[in-house]
């Protein structure tokens, strides 16, 4: 779809139980469910590995934690062409939507900084969370949106292959070791744009290459907009992460998988994945209609932006600190790992609550 059209679709159930879920899992990281202390007792077990894939790796390799950030930017990009394609439907103007686009970025990358803007008393800068990513990736997404799908994924090579040789040929002394923790192109960027080094070793610049993601999720919305057969979409989403995975493990060897640098293979392999999970979903939901129980993930991606910032800014803390007296009370006979894990459920439990009944009320809160 070279062009925005101005016609409604089919609202993709798929992909709002994806939008979702992505965002369940990230809502669920402020219930504690993923860190609680248990992990020392099942070493060496099926439950260790399971448990340990719900934590960033240090450093190289990918666990599947490692995947959410890029899954919700990936989704971003599928829901633009279709939300726009909406916009155009009721009379909107490519120039109110490009409008509309540079607002909604230079907000999300305001309150992604305004998480983190203060450290010990003092004012810093910081766009390494998903929000303040997602607000340049979702305006280098837009530039190509009425491009043909060869010339988004041209561009978003082009991102990849740029960030790839920065990281390889810096010209910085101390800053040269492409792969190395603190001596990379992203530290040397972290320090240029804050005036330090924060001790995450996020880097911020991770918002060009990792744009491919959301660029790529622009191109599988167009595409599953399009009069394709069901099949023939689904087959070309398949194979298209399948490639995205050989690269991003084939070339592992060359340039190892790092998210926190977003390598050139983790965001091959992110998107491959990406991809995949959404041919799964499109698949079982929209093919297939196996439809049940969607809408209970579905109302999660619907307000993702509020559900996000409130659980952040102390919303799940709160909550957990309502419930703990009556998880202690109501499970504290089960010893010292089931009040833990009962609480982080209430709390989650809750935030999905407070989801599902501003659905039923119509709430939904956008920039």
């Amino acid at each position: 779809m070279p062009e925005l059209e101005a016609n409604a679709n089919d609202r993709l159930l798929s992909l709002d139980f994806y939008r979702g879920l992505a965002m369940f899992l990230l809502i669920a990281e402020f219930s504690h469910l993923f860190s609680l202390g248990v992990l020392p007792r099942f070493e060496g077990t099926f439950v260790h590995a399971l448990a340990n894939q719900f934590h960033h790796v240090p450093w190289e390799g990918m666990h599947f934690w490692d995947l959410i950030q890029p899954f919700f930017m990936f989704i971003v990009g599928v829901a633009m062409p279709l939300s726009f394609s909406n916009r155009m439907a009721k009379g909107a103007s490519y120039k109110q939507i490009s409008i509309h686009v540079y607002k909604r970025a230079f907000l999300m990358l305001l309150l992604g900084w305004g998480l983190y803007c203060v450290d010990a008393g003092r004012i810093v800068f910081r766009f390494q969370n998903v929000l303040a990513q997602l607000g340049v990736t979702y305006v280098l997404a837009f530039w190509v949106i009425r491009k043909p799908a060869v010339i988004q994924i041209g561009f978003s090579l082009l991102l990849i292959l740029i960030t790839e040789c920065l990281y390889r040929f810096f010209p910085v002394e101390g800053f040269t070791n492409a792969f190395v923790d603190g001596e990379n192109f992203g530290t040397w960027f972290n320090i240029l744009i804050s005036g330090e080094v924060d001790g995450s070793n996020w880097a911020m610049f991770n918002a060009i290459p990792t744009a491919a993601h959301t660029i790529w999720g622009v191109t599988a919305g167009q595409l599953l907009m399009s009069n394709s057969p069901s099949k023939k979409k689904l087959q070309l989403i398949v194979g298209a992460g399948i490639v995205g995975l050989i690269l991003g493990y084939g070339l592992s060897p060359f340039t190892p998988i790092i998210k926190r640098i977003s390598t050139s293979t983790f965001v091959f392999a992110g998107g491959g994945w990406s991809l995949i999970a959404l041919a799964l979903c499109y698949w079982l939901i929209d093919i297939k209609k196996y439809q049940r129980g969607v809408l209970t993930m579905a109302i999660v991606g619907m307000n993702p932006l509020f559900i996000y910032l409130f659980a952040h800014v102390g919303g799940a803390e709160l909550i957990k600190k309502i419930c703990l007296p009556f998880s202690n009370a109501l499970f504290g006979w089960t010893g010292e790992i089931g009040p833990q894990v009962m609480l982080s459920g209430m709390v989650l439990f809750i935030l999905w609550y407070i989801c599902y009944w501003m659905y039923k009320r119509k709430i939904f809160i956008r920039i």
